[in-house]
């Protein structure tokens, strides 16, 4: 159910260390090094070749120019067409050239970027299913998603197009400045003066603009975990009439991400326009100084005419760099938090020697004076010591809160105990890989989890070796089989997302019959008829005693039919057993047990 007080439950830390995520980026790219160096390469050959089409082409100007002047003082030359035209095939040559190896660059740079953001999803996706339980507890999915999804989106976007123009930008200014003072160095000292001022105005404005774009990456994560929890909540949403409680929630949190993308794109956005204004006043300077410099004779027509092109040129790597920096501004603010989830502390222990099965033939179970707290400062379970044999059926009772579920919790090491010790067959469980260990277990939750696919796929995700018939006769055994003959397409029926296509009781019942085909040495069941009608619970409770049988079970129940014939009841208040025995010995007790009985 969506819930719209929840402090920092979609919020990792702030993100504090941009150059460290940047040198994690760096590294990533690293792993192409031969193909980053072909791409530099490219990139220089082909902005050589075009930067040096205005000198070229000065060439051509002055053959004009000579040509012309030769005429107006009486000459026979005349202008000389057929050079101008090899002057213009060349140009055409050069050109095509620099166009070719510029496409082949672009190309280059998506192939680096496409493995870059593959390398990083696939690192995310291991990740997810590295991470302790705890991780999930305090942070939505929406936030998880927006760190996948757009962050990564967006440093492959901003890679792609930020490293090809980084490139570019810095050979178009070396090449041109190299011309530029080839030409006259009086000039290009004009236009090399506007350069402190444009830096400046860029440096001003990116360390403002730095904070709303890693701002704007946060809100969007916020928004996309609202989205996800009131959609999932739908219905729980319209049968508390909360829609206009959670529009108004969605609209202010739409505002902020309005406000912060507003700022950020504005100051942004004022890097370009001032850069080309302090550019139109070198480029007036230019024109002046140039024309005195060509009435004086330092510097030919031809010469001018390919300054200004330059001058003009050299405008753009420097807005190139305005424009880059805000695409470094993205990659920062998202790389931080695509690292920062990377780095999240992920369950340990696993890298200890597996354990054969054998072991397990015969898992006795002892819970050594543990206790644990969800947080340190509120401890759950309390001191809680428990001898269970091979083959018992133990039902853990107890009020809300008592700490049922939690010890179900620490036996499968979602979480791991504060103090104390939880062995099977002798084992410490934290001596033990958690896939062993969660090998030996099925877990039937009262929180039923199917996924969109047919019901055949739904009950083998129990064990994916299994036969057609395997299922089916899981199926049997739980109760399934005898509705899905009921259904369009019977076994092959497709769920749909949120599987609401079939009744709760018949979601449970496929769930059972996947910890059926499992074949667990330790089974649990954490409330696991409770969506089951009476009707099917009678159906099914035989079912349920043959597959208990010869195994250590589990059963956190309220129903009386589910828990009467358990081998030993646990009877749990405020994290400790305060009473534990059969059904009939606690009854003649007349203790906590026998008020519980009593009150339902």
């Amino acid at each position: 159910m969506p819930r719209s007080n929840r402090p920092n439950m979609n919020e990792f830390a702030k993100p504090k260390n941009t150059k460290r995520a940047i040198g994690s980026l760096l590294r990533y790219i690293g792993k192409h090094k031969l193909m980053m160096f072909f791409n530099i390469l490219i990139a220089i050959v082909s902005v050589v070749l075009a930067m040096k089409g205005p000198e070229i082409l000065g060439g051509a100007t002055d053959e004009a120019f000579k040509g012309i002047m030769s005429k107006m003082t009486g000459g026979n030359e005349g202008i000389n067409f057929d050079k101008i035209w090899s002057i213009i095939l060349t140009l055409i040559g050069l050109y095509s050239v620099s166009a070719i190896l510029s496409f082949i660059q672009g190309a280059s740079m998506s192939v680096i970027s496409a493995k870059v953001t593959y390398r990083m999803r696939k690192e995310a996706d291991d990740k997810i299913h590295a991470l302790p339980l705890s991780f999930f507890d305090k942070t939505t999915h929406g936030e998880v998603q927006s760190r996948i999804s757009n962050d990564i989106d967006t440093v492959g976007m901003a890679l792609n197009q930020s490293i090809v123009q980084t490139i570019t930008a810095i050979t178009q200014l070396i090449a041109i400045l190299y011309f530029m003072f080839k030409i006259s160095w009086e000039l290009s000292i004009i236009a090399i003066a506007t350069v402190p001022i444009s830096l400046i105005g860029i440096g001003v404005i990116f360390g403002t603009s730095q904070k709303e774009y890693r701002n704007q990456q946060k809100m969007l994560g916020e928004v996309n975990g609202h989205i996800e929890e009131v959609f999932s909540g739908s219905g729980v949403v319209r049968a508390f009439n909360m829609e206009d409680s959670m529009k108004k929630k969605f609209n202010g949190l739409n505002d902020s991400l309005y406000n912060s993308s507003w700022r950020a794109t504005f100051l942004s956005g004022i890097m370009w326009p001032i850069t080309n204004i302090v550019g139109n006043v070198g480029y007036v300077a230019i024109c002046i100084v140039g024309g005195g410099l060509a009435v004086a004779g330092g510097v030919t027509v031809g010469g001018i005419q390919a300054f200004i092109q330059y001058s003009r040129q050299f405008n753009q790597p420097i807005m190139q760099v305005a424009n880059i920096s805000t695409m470094f501004q993205q990659i920062a603010a998202a790389s931080e938090r695509i690292f920062e989830f990377l780095d999240e502390r992920e369950e340990s222990g696993d890298r200890l020697a597996p354990i054969h099965k054998s072991r397990f033939e015969n898992p006795d179970i002892k819970f050594d004076n543990i206790s644990f707290g969800y947080s340190a400062d509120k401890p759950v379970i309390h001191g809680f010591s428990a001898n269970i044999k091979n083959g018992q059926r133990i039902a853990i009772v107890g009020e809300t809160g008592a700490g049922k579920t939690t010890i179900v919790k620490l036996l499968m090491r979602f979480y791991d105990v504060d103090s104390g010790a939880i062995s099977i067959a002798g084992i410490n469980v934290r001596d033990m890989q958690r896939d062993d260990l969660r090998g030996q277990m099925a877990m039937v939750l009262q929180d039923t989890w199917l996924y969109n696919d047919t019901i055949m796929e739904n009950i083998r995700y129990g064990n994916l070796r299994a036969s057609d018939e395997d299922v089916r006769n899981a199926a049997k055994i739980a109760q399934v089989d005898h509705f899905v003959h009921t259904l369009p397409k019977e076994y092959n029926m497709v769920l749909n997302e949120e599987a609401d296509n079939i009744s709760s009781g018949q979601k449970q019942l496929i769930t059972i019959a996947r910890a059926v085909l499992s074949n667990p040495k330790i089974l649990i069941l954490d409330e696991a008829t409770s969506n089951v009608d009476t009707r099917t619970e009678v159906l099914i409770q035989k079912a349920m005693n043959n597959l208990m049988k010869g195994r250590t079970s589990f059963i956190i129940a309220h129903r009386l039919s589910t828990i009467k014939n358990a081998d030993l009841i646990l009877v749990m208040k405020d994290g400790n057993i305060v009473e534990q025995g059969t059904h009939n010995s606690l009854i003649l007790r007349g203790g906590e047990y026998a008020k519980m009985l009593k009150n339902r």
